[in-house]
């Protein structure tokens, strides 16, 4: 037996109060805590004895260690992603924004596992099932053996998917809409998320059914309760991509079976999520040739090479604090390398307004950014446009000095394949040895280097940015 107590919870990140509050401490968030009820069991009854603990065995350490088995889901970027497929009673998580196109990858995922021979069923817990079908329609995937349902109640949906043969896999959309018996607060709430949630992983290990969960996202982009579920769950995958850019990016945030720093790219078109076979041929599609400000960056993203288009606009400011703003890379280090370059490479941009983007919607995490996005703010400074058969990398230290990164090789392999000619790299690098000929690599050891070619080609309409990299 249980009595009832109120509890406070905040709805952002799950800590419990005993009265409320309007700021959560654990967050720092405002207005988001609620109150639901907590169960509080009684204490034990005298002269009863407490139920005696069940024996179980312990396994040694040594032993002989199997690869968890796995489904494959029919989609390649989809597999690289989740590391070769869905385990066997595993749990994934999937957020993003609204609209994003979380539904279309999943249906998709449903319908190319049922004509693959495999029960897959999908749990809408927003949508009717006519509007689930007008989807699968739209897609060209109305004749997949999917099986649908609306239905919010967690108790039903395990009662029905347990009846007969267990789907290979099941997808719920969304945990959000979830709710259990065992749980006396509203759905949508922190408590319901967060019981609704514990059921279908105990669903999935006991019946060896593979589960996708769809998470939505709060303002800040995080999925909503994720101090809750995400450390519940097998895997945590993120869909990410702009609205007005076609591109999406998916990536593994988490993954007990697989990398967590591969990404799958896919494109939108009316007939759904295409995949991308060769993302950097199709980020550098539409480059603008012979235009400042702008350089081509040689990343990685996982095991995978990428090069995305990195470009800069720096202008006169009329402001006391000229504005800095970043589209796809990180705030913090757009302002290092600003710094960087204004204290040892006399550029001079505290009157400058600085305008940072990654083409493509693409977001960039790794530091070997620096040189590729210190290129571009000093071409576009100057107005001298780089070579267009040139790729950057490497990380920039406080000292200016350009220190090396990894996976060298496979950045220049790309480049080569790609038509490019030169790779302007770390002076660690400069053992690298290009596969095929005609491709060189310029070492830079030290960043005012690069700053001070780069000025040399300016043009002399700009004598004003010329000036401000400390040419006279």
């Amino acid at each position: 037996m249980a009595r009832r107590e109120p509890s406070f919870v905040c709805q952002n990140c799950g800590a419990a109060y005993g009265r409320w509050q309007g700021k959560c401490d654990a967050c720092g968030e405002w207005n988001t805590i609620a109150e639901e009820g907590a169960a509080t069991a009684r204490p034990a009854q005298p002269g009863r004895a407490p139920r005696k603990g069940r024996l179980f065995a312990l396994e040694p350490l040594a032993g002989e260690a199997h690869d968890a088995p796995r489904l494959a889901s029919g989609i390649a970027e989809f597999d690289r992603v989740t590391g070769g497929g869905f385990v066997r009673g595993s749990v994934l998580l999937l957020g993003g924004d609204p609209g994003i196109g979380k539904s279309t990858l999943l249906i998709q995922v449903a319908a190319t596992l049922a004509r693959a021979g495999h029960r897959a069923a999908y749990i809408s817990g927003e949508e009717a099932v006519a509007q689930v079908r007008l989807r699968a329609e739209r897609l060209g995937l109305g004749g997949a053996a999917v099986e649908l349902a609306a239905e919010t109640s967690v108790e039903d949906i395990v009662a029905t998917l347990g009846e007969r043969n267990t789907p290979r896999l099941v997808i719920i959309d969304s945990i959000q809409t979830m709710w259990t018996d065992a749980v006396d607060s509203a759905p949508g709430t922190v408590t319901q998320v967060r019981g609704a949630a514990a059921a279908l992983i105990r669903f999935a290990k006991r019946t060896g059914a593979a589960v996708i969960l769809v998470g939505h996202v709060t303002k800040d982009g995080q999925i909503a309760g994720p101090r809750v579920v995400e450390h519940m769950v097998d895997a945590v995958l993120s869909f990410e991509g702009e609205g007005s850019h076609q591109f999406r990016i998916l990536r593994a945030v988490k993954n007990r079976f697989g990398p967590t720093d591969e990404i799958g790219v896919f494109e939108m078109t009316g007939i759904g999520l295409q995949e991308i076979a060769n993302p950097s041929e199709l980020f550098l599609s539409e480059r603008d040739l012979g235009s400042a400000g702008t350089a081509v960056f040689a990343g990685i993203e996982g095991t995978r090479p990428l090069l995305v288009e990195i470009q800069a606009l720096v202008a006169p400011s009329a402001l006391g604090t000229p504005r800095r703003a970043v589209v796809g890379w990180d705030q913090n280090r757009l302002s290092m390398v600003l710094a960087v370059l204004e204290a040892h490479c006399g550029v001079k941009l505290s009157s400058h307004d600085v305008y940072l983007n990654v083409a493509g919607g693409l977001r960039i995490q790794e530091p070997a950014a620096d040189l590729a996005a210190a290129a571009a703010l000093v071409s576009s400074l100057a107005n001298a446009p780089l070579p267009a058969d040139a790729v950057y990398f490497g990380e920039v230290s406080l000292s200016g000095a350009v220190r090396p990164v990894a996976q060298t090789a496979a950045r220049l392999k790309e480049a080569q394949k790609l038509g490019f000619a030169r790779a302007i790299v770390p002076e660690a690098a400069r053992t690298e040895a290009g596969s095929e000929p005609g491709f060189a690599l310029e070492p830079v050891g030290m960043l005012a280097t690069l700053v001070g070619e780069i000025a040399a080609r300016g043009s002399p309409r700009s004598r004003s940015g010329r000036r401000a990299v400390g040419e006279t």
